[in-house]
């Protein structure tokens, strides 16, 4: 059996790394050929494992938001196209799938909670295309292993998870594993019809709207912090994982308990992303470093056009997927900002998987479509700007600004800038956080990306962030910035 898929990895491998990764796209269809050839060749490893960047020598992995990211796209691709190529693939990624032991009772404790969360989904999407008996058993014992535990539902509001065993270190709470978990229990309960992960569904999503959700836009943080006394949201770290999450959980909650008040949810969520968190002309900014992925935003809305006949959630499908592919590298490689000029050096899963989606979602949804795709940056002009001193103020003329740096400067998440434009704070208070890197440091990284409709006079604002317990005291590593 191992022989056999094998075999049929190497062909389907061959097939799809036909296609030319930069010849540009005449459709939306082709760029959706395009960029699963792309995601295939650079980052899979031949051996049910993912590369953590585009280069030979990257780790591989099979486990947790990275690699999971890239699963979840071939899921997407498979879903969306029905295409058969993309099965014996995730045959050798089920084989090679992280195995999770019995509970854990009491301290130590082998894993944080989100990384199972993440493999659970990841799990059931390899079910959902093999109907794998073994992916179904990977999933239930991931999702059982933070669902059974004993050293995650604790501190003042047990209702939700610590990210590590017992809350040590930063007493974090994130809704990676709170969303990653309804997403694995409504996945279970289609496949297994056991009412009890349903059930916990409809209360882990409660909760997380109780503890997660912004108290002024549908949208949700991503971090809580439990001293044991109170918890308190870090505000409006807005990550596309767990918002497009949430989004997919009230949909399918909408559909399996018949209330419609979860799909009014979710639609809210959805426009208020649209809204927030895009640039000017309307373009998603991705301002979390490595430490979030696309690909679960595009999923929902994908799943919002499709399914749901949003317009507006497909025009955002389009239109982004239009802008971002002007943001590959000389490889294929998708850069993390789709407004933004093409990334340079190594580029990342974790950086990738948001534009690969784009495109196999927008093949989907408008394979006749014509892609226009102006490199907007072409003309840019570069300025040195080498400092680690806050605060910096950039004024400039011009249609378009982004600045590079060191990611990973500061190993390995300590460092954190507010970002303002035209005097106006990111609405994802995300800013800059750049020393979260997956691959160790790495110069002349894209950390922003921000574009107008039309030229005009610009300012922008770093300022020192407030020190947190994830994010670490203020920090920035610049060494320059391109305009257009």
């Amino acid at each position: 059996m191992r022989i056999e898929i094998a075999a049929a990895t190497v062909a389907m491998l061959l097939l799809l790394a036909a296609a030319p990764a930069r010849a540009a796209p005449a459709t939306f269809g082709e760029a959706g050929r395009q960029a699963l050839a792309a995601l295939v060749r650079l980052y899979y490893a031949g051996d049910g494992r993912w590369r953590e960047c585009d280069r030979a020598a990257c780790r591989k992995a099979n486990r947790d938001w990275g690699a999971d990211s890239a699963t979840y796209t071939l899921h997407l691709r498979w879903r969306a196209a029905h295409d058969r190529r993309v099965v014996p693939l995730i045959a050798a990624l089920v084989a090679a799938s992280p195995r999770y032991p019995a509970p854990c009772t009491g301290l130590p404790c082998p894993s944080w909670s989100d990384v199972p969360a993440w493999d659970g989904v990841a799990a059931m999407r390899e079910y959902q295309i093999g109907h794998d008996p073994q992916a179904l058993a990977h999933a239930e014992a991931a999702y059982r292993f933070v669902e059974r535990s004993k050293v995650f539902a604790l501190g003042a509001c047990p209702r939700i998870d610590f990210q590590m065993p017992g809350g040590i270190g930063n007493h974090l709470k994130t809704l990676e594993t709170g969303a990653n978990l309804v997403k694995a229990a409504l996945l279970l309960y289609r496949a297994t019809h056991e009412r009890g992960y349903l059930e916990t569904a409809v209360a882990r999503y409660a909760a997380a709207r109780t503890y997660f959700l912004d108290p002024r836009v549908p949208l949700y943080t991503a971090y809580v912090f439990d001293d044991g006394v109170r918890c308190r949201q870090l505000p409006r770290r807005l990550f596309a994982s767990v918002n497009g999450d949430m989004i997919w959980n009230g949909i399918q909650l909408a559909h399996l308990t018949g209330q419609r008040r979860y799909a009014a949810q979710a639609i809210a969520t959805a426009r208020a992303v649209d809204r927030y968190l895009s640039d000017p002309r309307g373009i998603f900014a991705d301002l979390q470093a490595e430490n979030d992925v696309v690909e679960p935003l595009v999923e929902a809305m994908f799943d919002l056009a499709s399914s749901e006949h949003q317009r507006f959630a497909r025009a955002w499908i389009l239109r982004n997927a239009g802008a971002a592919v002007s943001a590959r590298a000389a490889d294929g490689a998708f850069g993390r900002f789709f407004d933004g000029p093409q990334p340079r050096g190594a580029v990342s899963l974790w950086q990738s998987n948001g534009g690969v989606a784009l495109e196999v979602a927008a093949a989907a949804l408008d394979p006749a479509g014509a892609v226009s795709p102006a490199d907007a940056w072409r003309g840019a002009v570069l300025a040195p700007l080498r400092t680690k001193a806050l605060p910096v103020t950039i004024v400039f003329r011009g249609s378009g600004i982004a600045l590079t740096g060191t990611l990973g400067a500061r190993c390995c998440e300590a460092g954190h800038a507010r970002l303002y434009v035209d005097g106006v704070e990111t609405f994802n208070r995300s800013g800059i956080w750049q020393n979260k890197s997956m691959t160790g440091s790495v110069p002349q990284t894209l950390l922003f990306a921000w574009r107008w409709p039309v030229a005009g006079r610009h300012t922008i604002r770093i300022e020192p962030g407030t020190p947190n317990a994830k994010e670490g005291e203020a920090f920035i590593s610049l060494d320059g910035y391109l305009t257009e």
